[in-house]
């Protein structure tokens, strides 16, 4: 097992045993803090006013709001079951060489800081958004607080469950779909701001290694963090001619690459082995990514606003959507849940619902193979 997700992983198990010891109930609390193993949440009602005002503000925008959401819950999930079906059947094909979900753990497989403020953004905005849309529908709240996952923050708003199962079923529809529609519209402004703001500050620089194949050439000359600049004196600034000077080399070609490390240009010799897909092409065995730097300065803020909003993109959009994935609890499989029982008759809708059960475990099993694979090999 990778030495770095057992360090990561004793020192997650130690902060919960000294968190439970310390701060740890049984009982579970209506407001404050309330730690069990690896879930800690603090609770208040008094939030719970300001969601009052901003769902009372203009209640038939935010039914419009979540019938949208509606109709992105239930196409978002008809995307998702076919994009984990095609992936899974991917998977049997190669025998788990086919990558399908990928596992959002901060500083393993996703940056630390960036990672967790766009995880908690994803949060926020998703359960803020159930708890507004609830408030629209006269649907009663019982708390809302912070929540810690693991390693994992975020916020929830908690529902009165009796009451939203009383609620008729399109109030219901609303405020489970409202969730990953937060999500979505988040990504999509995050985007925005990308492209109309910050990509227009910024110049390709050099291919950063994002990080090195154990097995591959480059390990022991390169190192995560490396910025490619040059290559056999090529000049190499953007993806596209990275790939194209790779395109040319062959296995055995000793390359020169010129590398920023640390800020400094240093020189190295690379003696480049076969492509795994293409025994007769150069192979180098790194991650590559595109680096940037801002064309008016000020990189210390720029780039970290950049990336912040990349991953606040790139997680809301994704979170969001898998959120819709139709296997209970996720919103999706609720949504599916509630029409199958209200449209069908009980000796119909359960088995309805424990083959969608079924296919819905079985599809994320597979999906989830190469990537739990690929983290403890």
């Amino acid at each position: 097992m990778n030495s770095t997700l057992i360090t990561v992983i004793i020192g997650i198990a130690a902060f919960w045993i000294i968190l439970y010891a310390l701060f740890g109930r049984k009982e579970e609390k209506e407001e404050g803090l309330a730690v069990d193993m690896f879930v800690a949440m603090w609770r208040t009602k008094k939030l719970l006013g300001f969601i009052d005002r901003v769902a009372g503000k203009n209640r038939r925008f935010w039914k419009v709001y979540s019938d949208v959401g509606i109709a992105l819950g239930f196409m978002g999930m008809a995307y998702v079951f076919y994009a984990l079906l095609r992936t899974a059947l991917q998977t049997i094909q190669t025998g788990g060489e086919q990558a399908g979900v990928q596992l959002v753990i901060p500083r393993v497989t996703i940056p630390l800081w960036y990672g967790l403020i766009g995880l908690a953004v994803v949060m926020v905005v998703h359960e803020l958004s159930h708890g507004i849309v609830a408030r629209a529908e006269n649907l009663p709240l019982k708390s809302v607080g912070l929540v810690l996952l693991a390693v994992i923050p975020g916020a929830f708003v908690e529902p009165d469950e009796e009451e939203l199962e009383k609620a008729p079923l399109r109030s219901r529809l609303r405020v489970y779909g409202a969730g990953s529609l937060a999500n979505v519209v988040t990504a999509i402004l995050a985007l925005i701001i990308i492209n109309l703001a910050i990509t227009p500050v910024l110049q390709p620089a050099g291919i950063l290694v994002s990080g090195v194949l154990e097995d591959g050439p480059a390990f022991g000359v390169l190192q995560q963090g490396d910025v490619i600049i040059a290559m056999d004196g090529e000049k190499i600034t953007d993806m596209e001619s990275f790939i194209n000077f790779m395109n040319t080399t062959k296995p055995g070609q000793l390359v020169t690459l010129t590398v920023l490390r640390d800020g400094e240009e240093i020189t190295l010799q690379l003696k480049l082995g076969a492509h795994p897909e293409n025994p007769e092409k150069g192979y180098i065995g790194i991650y590559p990514a595109q680096h940037v730097v801002s064309k008016i300065g000020y990189e210390n803020i720029i780039l970290p606003l950049f990336f912040t909003l990349y991953w606040i993109y790139v997680l809301n959009l994704g979170i969001g959507l898998m959120n819709l994935f139709p296997l209970v609890p996720l919103d999706g499989g609720r949504m599916l849940d509630d029409v199958v029982r209200t449209y069908l008759p009980e000796k119909v809708a359960k088995p309805v619902r424990y083959f969608t059960i079924g296919v819905g475990l079985s599809l994320l099993a597979l999906n989830l193979w190469p990537a739990l694979t690929n983290l403890v090999g």
